[in-house]
C-alpha cells in the first residue's frame, strides 16, 4: 500500500561519478523525474557508446510517475531521454530551448511523435497530482536553466543542479536570487547542489570576460581563426559570431552537432547573427584567410569531431595552415586530457598559434565554484543536505562548505546511486537499496553488453585470442583431425611456430587424457584444452589470452 504521507528522494545516477545525472522525488505516492543523462564510457569500457542509469526501479513503477522535469539541455541531463522513453510512456517538462534540443534526439531515435513534451519556463509553477513544482531561473554554460522547488508539507525539496551566479551573464538575465531566498524564508527541507567545482575556491568567472578576450584576439590575429567549443554553448557561439562581426570577418560552422546547435538557436530567436556573417564553407573558401573564421566541434579531443580530423588532414573540406589561429574554448573533460593533448601537439606541428591555456580568459566554468554554493545554502538555509553531482571527494568538500554555513553535521546526507532517503516528521531516514547501477549502450544494443562482455573484450584487447579448432567422430568419440591452433593478437603464428606446435601438443594431450577416461562430454572436453593451454602459456609468455576451443563432430 502506497504511503500519502511519504517524500522520498532517490538518485539514480550523478553521483560519485561526473554524468548520467537523474534523481527521482516521490511525494504522496507520486513520483517525479528529474534529468535522465548519459555518461562516455571510460577506458576500460571497450566498445560501449554510452552508458545511461538503469531505470528498473521505474519501470516497475510506471503507473506512478507524473513526469520527467529536465533542468537544462546538456547530453549528461538529457541525452538518457530516448532511452527512458522507450520503456515509459510519460509527459517531459523543459524550456524551449532544451526541449528543442531534446526534439532533435527524439526524431533521430523515432519518438518524437509518440513523446508529451510539455514547455515551461522558469516562474512557472505547476501541479500534477502530488507534485508541486517551481521552476527557477539559474546561470550556466547554456541557456534556459532552470532550478527546481519541489513544495511538500515538510517544506520545499531544491534541486539545483548544474548552475553558477553570474552577475553579469551575456544575456543579461541573473539567477533569480530572490526566489531562491524567498524559499528559505518559508522553510526549504533538502537543498540538492551541483558539487562540480566543489573544490574551486572564490567565484566562477562570468562568460563575458570570454567574449572580451576573443575580441582582444580576434583583433590581433592576421591568419584565419578557428574556435573549437562546446556545441550547447549558446552564448558562448553568439560572442564569436560578435568579435568577427566587429573585425569584419565571415563565419562558417562545421561539426554536426555544432550545426544542429545554431540552426535550432536561431531558429528560437536564442542566436542574433548579423546579416550577412553567417556563410557556407565553399564562400569562405573564397575569401581571404583573415576575414574568415570557423567554429567547430572537437574541443575535447574525439577522434571523429571535425577539429580532430582537420588537425590529421583528414577533413574533407578544412585542412590546417601555418598561420592558422585555434582558440580551444573548453576544458578537458576529466578522462579527456590526453586525447585534446594529442590534437593540440598535432595542431601546432601543421604550423598553427594555438591558443588552449584556461588562465588566458578563453574559457569559464558554468558550474559554481565555493563562494556561490555557499551563497545559495545561505540564501535556502536547508534542514536537510544532499550535495549531487559529482565524484566522491566533490560531495564531501561540498558536504563541509554546507557545514561553515551552519547545516548540523547529522543533517549533511552523503547519497548513493540507489539508496533512498526517506523524509518524514520524526527525521530522516535511509531505505532499503533499490535496483540501480549502469547499462551500456553499444550500437543499437541497450543493456545486452554487461560485465562478463566487457571483461573478454579487455582480456581481448591486452592478451589476444587463441582458438583450438578439434574434429571428432560422431561414431567412435575419437579425434579425426587437428587440433589446429589459430592466434589472433596473441603472437604471430610464423614467428612462434615452436610455441604453437607446443600448444598443439598440450591441447592434444588433454584430448586423449579426457577420452581415455572415457569422458567424451564437449563441456569437459573444453575444459581440459583450455585449463591446459592456459597453464602452458602463462608458463611460456606470462600471458593470458582468451582460449576458444571449437569441436566440430563428423
Amino acid at each position: 500500500m502506497i504511503d500519502k504521507n511519504k517524500i522520498r528522494i532517490l538518485p539514480l545516477g550523478g553521483l560519485g561519478e561526473i554524468g548520467k545525472n537523474m534523481t527521482v522525488v516521490e511525494i504522496g505516492g507520486d513520483l517525479a523525474i528529474v534529468d535522465a543523462g548519459v555518461m562516455f564510457p571510460e577506458d576500460d569500457m571497450p566498445g560501449v557508446d554510452l552508458v545511461i542509469p538503469d531505470i528498473t526501479y521505474l519501470v516497475e513503477n510506471a503507473s506512478r510517475i507524473k513526469g520527467i522535469f529536465l533542468t537544462h539541455g546538456h547530453e549528461d541531463h538529457i541525452g538518457g531521454v530516448p532511452y527512458v522513453l522507450r520503456q515509459l510512456n510519460v509527459p517531459v517538462y523543459g524550456t524551449k530551448l532544451t526541449l528543442a534540443l531534446l526534439r532533435v534526439k527524439l526524431i533521430e531515435h523515432g519518438l518524437e511523435r509518440s513523446t508529451d513534451l510539455r514547455e515551461i519556463k522558469a516562474g512557472d509553477r505547476i501541479h500534477i497530482g502530488n507534485i508541486d513544482v517551481e521552476f527557477i531561473h539559474v546561470n550556466h554554460s547554456i541557456a534556459d536553466v532552470v532550478a527546481l522547488a519541489f513544495h511538500t508539507k515538510l517544506g520545499a525539496i531544491v534541486y539545483c543542479s548544474d548552475f553558477k551566479f553570474d552577475q553579469t551573464p551575456y544575456d543579461g538575465k541573473v539567477a533569480d536570487l530572490y526566489a531562491f531566498a524567498n524559499l528559505g524564508k518559508q522553510g526549504v527541507l533538502c537543498l540538492l547542489s551541483d558539487s562540480t567545482n566543489a573544490e574551486r575556491p572564490g567565484y566562477t568567472a562570468s562568460e563575458k570576460r570570454v567574449g572580451e578576450t576573443f575580441r582582444h584576439i580576434f583583433s590581433n590575429a592576421e591568419g584565419r581563426i578557428l574556435v573549437a567549443t562546446f556545441a550547447s554553448n549558446v552564448h558562448r557561439i553568439q560572442q564569436i559570431f560578435d568579435a568577427a562581426a566587429r573585425e569584419g570577418r565571415r563565419v562558417s560552422v562545421t561539426g554536426r552537432s555544432m550545426i544542429k546547435v545554431v540552426e535550432v538557436a536561431t531558429e528560437l530567436g536564442y542566436l542574433d547573427i548579423p546579416e550577412g556573417i553567417l556563410v557556407d564553407l565553399d564562400r569562405l573558401d573564397k575569401l581571404p584567410k583573415e576575414k574568415s573564421v570557423i567554429i567547430t566541434t572537437g574541443s575535447q579531443g574525439e577522434p571523429m569531431a571535425a577539429l580532430s580530423r582537420m588537425a590529421m588532414a583528414e577533413h574533407n573540406r578544412i585542412s590546417i595552415s601555418p598561420g592558422d589561429t585555434v582558440i580551444i574554448s573548453a576544458s578537458p573533460i576529466p578522462g579527456n586530457e590526453k586525447a585534446v593533448g594529442r590534437i593540440i601537439n598535432q595542431l601546432f606541428k601543421e604550423g598553427a598559434n594555438v591558443v588552449y591555456e584556461p588562465h588566458l580568459g578563453i574559457h569559464t566554468s558554468g558550474h559554481a565554484q565555493q563562494e556561490e554554493l555557499k551563497l545559495l545554502l545561505n540564501l535556502c538555509k536547508p534542514r536537510y543536505f544532499i550535495p549531487i553531482h559529482g565524484e566522491h571527494r566533490m560531495l564531501l568538500k561540498h558536504a563541509e562548505l554546507a557545514e561553515a554555513t551552519g547545516v548540523s553535521k547529522e543533517n549533511i546526507i552523503i547519497g548513493e546511486i540507489g539508496l533512498p532517503v526517506e523524509f518524514g516528521a520524526e527525521g530522516v531516514h535511509i531505505k532499503e537499496r533499490v535496483v540501480s547501477g549502469q547499462v551500456f549502450v553499444d550500437g543499437l544494443g541497450v543493456g545486452d553488453v554487461g560485465n562478463i562482455v566487457l571483461r573478454d573484450r579487455r582480456q581481448l584487447s591486452t592478451d589476444g585470442i587463441l582458438i583450438v579448432v578439434v574434429t571428432m567422430s560422431r561414431k567412435t568419440g575419437k579425434v579425426v583431425a587437428g587440433p589446429d591452433v589459430v592466434s589472433r593478437g596473441f603472437v604471430y603464428v610464423r614467428e612462434s611456430e615452436a610455441l604453437m606446435d607446443e600448444a598443439r601438443e598440450k591441447a592434444k594431450d588433454a584430448l586423449d587424457n579426457c577420452i581415455a577416461q572415457s569422458n567424451t562430454d564437449w563441456g569437459a572436453l573444453k575444459s581440459a584444452v583450455r585449463d591446459s593451454l592456459n597453464r602452458y602459456l602463462w608458463e611460456k609468455t606470462k600471458r593470458r589470452p582468451m582460449i576458444l576451443p571449437i569441436i566440430m563432430e563428423i
